[in-house]
């Protein structure tokens, strides 16, 4: 490979590395932020476990969301754990 080649992939490598080092910092600075938030739901009564099921929820579409709570339904009801549902299961 000729010299300029190969200074132009050494240089092409350290800006992809460092671009990506800054990225990193940038993630970690979002996840701390959100961290906060997480704490000010909390600390203003929220249910921080709620409340990420909810943000994963809105991620999905409405068809995703039906289908995974039918299957939950179907196990669950398979399990006995909802009411009156234990004899239709048998």
């Amino acid at each position: 490979m000729p010299a300029s080649k190969t200074s132009f992939a050494h240089g092409q490598l350290k800006s992809i590395v460092e671009r990506i080092e800054r990225l990193e910092e940038e993630k970690k600075t979002i996840a701390a932020d959100i961290k906060e938030v997480y704490a000010e739901a909390k600390a203003n009564g929220f249910d921080t476990k709620i409340l990420r099921k909810v943000i994963s929820l809105r991620k999905k579409e409405a068809s995703e969301r039906e289908e995974e709570q039918s299957m939950l339904d179907v196990y669950m009801a398979a399990l006995g754990m909802i009411p009156g549902e234990e004899d239709e299961a048998a």
